[in-house]
Parts: structure tokens; sequence; C-alpha cells
């Protein structure tokens, strides 16, 4: 592991902030770390309020979509809401298509199979359209590079409205409304929103001109911070607050289809890591394994026993996406062996049998293992279909884009990707694909870093210090749980390894004279000797509260240990 110490912020702010909060020193330079200089922007740090989100119709065509939707309602036209079948996408539709239907009927949904239609809109979805007698599709999560499929619904009559936020190509489509923050002529200041966040900004608009309030839109914001969750947006600016009150929600009137998912959870409150490891998966896996349609029933169902059988249906299949990503993951680190593929600077993997519907996990999983810019490839009807992901700091979208002419097609961000190629252009892909990771990636990012906020003592880790910081949640993207450096800390000398594996490692830890910690390692098994030989070391942590037998306390979750430098 490679740790880097962030660098430390300008002394002058960090000192004219402490004094204005009456907070220490660490605080303030953890506030000026994440862009919080002044008072006034503390306070929207700390408290952030819905009236703090911008105004919908700064958005680029906003007025557009309004007047589309608005007009197809009054002249009673059938409206299909369209998006794509993970997590981002399924919330999406089910917050856009529950809100329409509040007010008027002729609505319905359709997300696209995964297997028989692929990611985005689909020639299949427009039939579908235009069998049913809909003139209109809103498009969410889906549809900014989709300039043929819009021209082909154009021919049949239908409009489009398209909601999403991953990067324009060359050529918007021809939509009556295109709502991408990303769009180069977008103005509006916030770029980060997720699909499900450009939805609610929809709704949003079109409440406004219903003459709703932020606050009759509550209701919808569990939708939205799970959203954010699971697309692994930046937890910033309208991100954050979008966030911070959809876990509200969450965590106290949630919709019967997120209650049913939860509700044998032992946990009081839930957090975003809460909602990223529980609550997107099992969402993840109906479209993973069987159809996205299965999400939006759950995501939409008002009926709390109608829900719970939904969520249990669920259930299974996040089952059976366990068991499959444990089985290809294995398969894959196994031909990465075999063709010792080890020392590349990539990792590509194929087998024709891998379900699809896992390999993004799978990528994810090789990422962990190997460090590496990773592409998990199965194959996809009469093409091979890949999911990529990335380390951090490196663009895999560009690196992509650079092999474009071995790709039938390919969208994503930075650090996540789908693509998709004829079997006969893998092997140049592959070929290019590394030697591009080759000549454009620092050495340095192939080595996982441990990025570590400040330099800490235990007696600075007092009650105040650490009520200060639960209110920077929710963490994320952008705003990451604090990772604290301290030096020269001793094991008490009880320091065991725990875990059905004994992976993980259990420490009780203190400083000089300090009263000391209770410390947890997981996956820190084989630094045991280390640890627990009487001598000092230094830790990378997080502060982290342990509930045990409804009691609260707080410990330290080691990211990592070493010999003292």
């Amino acid at each position: 592991m490679r740790w880097t110490l962030k660098p430390q912020p300008d002394t002058h702010k960090v000192q004219h902030l402490a004094e204005a909060l009456t907070v220490d020193a660490v605080i303030a330079s953890l506030l000026v770390q994440r862009g919080v200089e002044t008072f006034e922007e503390a306070r929207k740090f700390f408290r952030p309020s819905l009236e703090d989100l911008h105004d919908p119709y700064l958005m680029q065509d906003m007025d557009k979509a309004v007047k589309r939707i608005e007009s197809a309602i009054a002249n009673g036209e059938n409206i299909l809401v369209f998006g794509d079948y993970d997590v981002d996408g399924t919330t999406a539709v089910s917050l856009v298509s529950s809100y329409l239907r509040s007010f008027y009927p002729n609505v319905a949904t359709y997300i696209p199979d995964r297997y028989a239609e692929g990611y985005g809109v689909s020639t299949q979805g427009i039939d579908y359209a235009d069998d049913n007698g809909c003139s209109l599709i809103i498009a969410l999560d889906c549809g900014i590079k989709s300039v043929d499929k819009v021209a082909y619904a154009k021919s049949k009559g239908i409009d489009f409205i398209i909601c999403d936020h991953h990067r324009p190509g060359d050529t918007l489509p021809e939509a009556v409304a295109v709502l991408d923050p990303k769009r180069d002529d977008c103005n509006y200041p916030y770029k980060e929103l997720c699909g499900c966040g450009v939805g609610f900004k929809l709704i949003q608009a079109l409440g406004a001109n219903r003459g709703e309030t932020i606050a009759d839109l509550n209701p919808y914001l569990d939708l939205v911070a799970t959203a954010i969750a699971a697309d692994i947006v930046p937890i910033t600016g309208e991100n954050r607050v979008l966030a911070k009150f959809g876990l509200e929600v969450i965590n106290t009137h949630p919709r019967p289809g997120i209650k049913a998912l939860i509700q044998n959870l032992k946990k009081k409150d839930l957090t975003i890591s809460d909602v990223v490891f529980v609550v997107a998966p099992r969402i993840n896996a109906a479209g993973r394994i069987k159809h996205g349609n299965h999400a939006v029933e759950l995501l939409t169902e008002m009926n709390i026993a109608r829900a719970e059988k939904f969520a249990s249906q669920i259930e299974e299949y996040n089952a059976d996406r366990r068991g499959l990503d444990k089985q290809i993951t294995e398969e894959a680190l196994q031909q990465i062996e075999d063709n010792k593929d080890e020392n590349r600077y990539t990792t590509v993997v194929y087998n024709k049998n891998w379900h699809k519907g896992v390999i993004g996990i799978v990528a994810s999983r090789l990422t962990e293992t190997y460090y590496r810019p990773t592409l998990v490839f199965t194959k996809s009807g009469d093409r091979l279909a890949a999911s990529a992901r990335s380390v951090k700091n490196f663009d895999i979208y560009n690196a992509l884009d650079a092999c474009s002419e071995h790709l039938e097609q390919f969208g994503g961000h930075m650090y996540a990707a789908g693509l998709t190629l004829k079997e006969e252009q893998y092997e140049g892909f592959r070929t290019r694909f590394e030697q591009v990771v080759m000549e454009t990636i620092n050495p340095e990012l192939l080595i996982p870093e441990i990025s570590i906020d400040a330099e800490i003592n235990f007696n600075d880790i007092t009650p105040k210090f650490c009520r200060i910081l639960k209110q920077f949640e929710p963490f994320g993207p952008g705003n990451m749980t604090p990772v604290f450096l301290t030096r020269t800390i001793k094991d008490s000398g009880y320091g065991k390894e725990m875990g059905a594996d004994g992976s993980h490692l259990r420490l009780f830890v203190k400083q000089d004279e300090s009263p000391g910690f209770p410390a947890v390692g997981f996956g820190l098994a084989a630094k045991k000797e280390l640890a627990c030989n009487g001598n000092t070391f230094d830790a990378a942590y997080s502060i982290d509260e342990n509930t045990w037998n409804g009691e609260t306390t707080l410990q330290l979750r080691l990211r990592d240990i070493r010999c003292e430098d």
C-alpha cells in the first residue's frame, strides 16, 4: 500500500476558519480540504437545506421538457418512461413514473432486457411504445448517444425527452429536450448529478409549474439517495443535499419497497455505506439475474404486503448473484494465472459462458486483487460485451476512446464503463488497450493508495471532535470518510485474529499514556506479527462506531499498519 498524506491547506485559512467556528485546527483543516473556507460555507456544509437546491430551469432544455410533458397531459397522450436496468435507471424510472401517475394515469414504464436488448435506448423499446400508442418517451440514465434510435422514434411519430448524466458524443440526438448537465452548452451549476438526480430535477420543474414546493417532493428522495449511493457519484454540492435528506426518508418513512428490503436489518440508522452494500445490490440483482422490471415493481408498490413478496423474490435473485459472482471471480483469477498476465498494465479476461449480469461486479473484484484497469468480457448475442473498472485517478473512458477503432460502442464514466465489440476485434482491442494504458498511466497509480487527511495524536480524539466528524456525513466520493495517521502506537498485548476465516485483526491500541481505543483491521490478519510483537508501529485509520447489544462505542477502523518510518 502507498500512503499519501494530502497537502495541508493554507495555515491562515485554517486558523481563520477554526476561530470562526470555534473548532480545533484538525477539523478546520479537514473542512478547507473539502473547499469549505468561510463560516457561511461551513453552515451550508453542516446544515444543508433543500432550499439550497438549484433552480431546475437553469438546466438547458428544461423549459422544453416541461412544456412537452404538460402538452402530453393536456392532450391525453400515452407517456412511456424508459430507463436503464441498473440501480440508477430503475430508481429514476420509479421516481418519474410514480410522480406522473400521482396526477395522470396514462403512464407506462419500460426497462430493456439486459441480454436481449443491451444497454440504453433500444429499437424494441421504441416498438413497444409504438404498439401501445405512446407518443412521448422520457428516457432516464441513458439516451445521450442514441442519435439513430431517437431518429427511428421520430419516424414513427414518437417524441423523446432525454434525462442523462453521461458524457455526450459529438452530436446530440434530435429529441424535444436533452437534459444533461454535462452538455457543453448547459450552464447548470452542478455537473455531477446521477441519472435519477436529473429525473428529480425534471419532477422538481414540473412540480414548480404545478405550484408544488420542494417539501412536496420529499417522499421521492429515498430513491434519489439510493441512486447516488449506487452510482458512486460525488457526494458534494447538490448530491450531498439530496443524499442527506434521502437518507432521512429511508430512516423514517421509506417507500414500502425499500422498507421491505431493510426491515430485517438490526441497525437503527442506515448510512450511505449501508445503502451501497445492502439496498443497492438487491435492486441491482433484479436486472442482473432476471429483469429490471422486478426492481421497478418493488420500488413503485405502495402495498407493504405485496412489496414484501417482491422483496423476497429479489432476495433470491441476490443469492443467485452472489453465487455467480464468487464462481466467475475464481475462474477469472485462474485465467489470469494461466495466461501469466499478473504483471501486465491491464487485466482483460474473457469467457463466453460468463453471466453478463455479474461481469461488472467481477471486474471490481479483479481490480481489488491486481489493481489494474480491468475489463471482463462475455458473449452477448453475436457480439462480445464487457464491463470496465478503473483505478483511482485513471480515466478508463478516455482509454477506451483511444481504442474506439476496435469497438462497436462504448459509454460510461472515468471509473466505470461498458462496451461491445465483434469477436474478431477482441485480440486487437486487448493489445491496443494494454498499449494505451502502458503509455498513459503513471506507474504509481498501479499501487493501491491510502490517502491520509491528517496526522493526529490519540489525545486529539475527543468526544467533541467525534461529534463534529459525524456531521461530515454522508460520506462518499468528494467527501470521503477522513483517514488519519497516528505514529508510535502499541497494542496492549491482547491482539488477535478474528472472523470465520481468521483474516481480520482485532487490537487495543495506545499511544503514550492515552486511554487507548479498540481497533479492527479487516483483511489485515497477515500483519498480526508486526502489530503484536511489543514494538510500536504507525497506523492509518478512520474513526468508526461499533454497536453491540444496544451500546455504541468508538473504535478505529484500521486501513493499514506499518513499521515506523
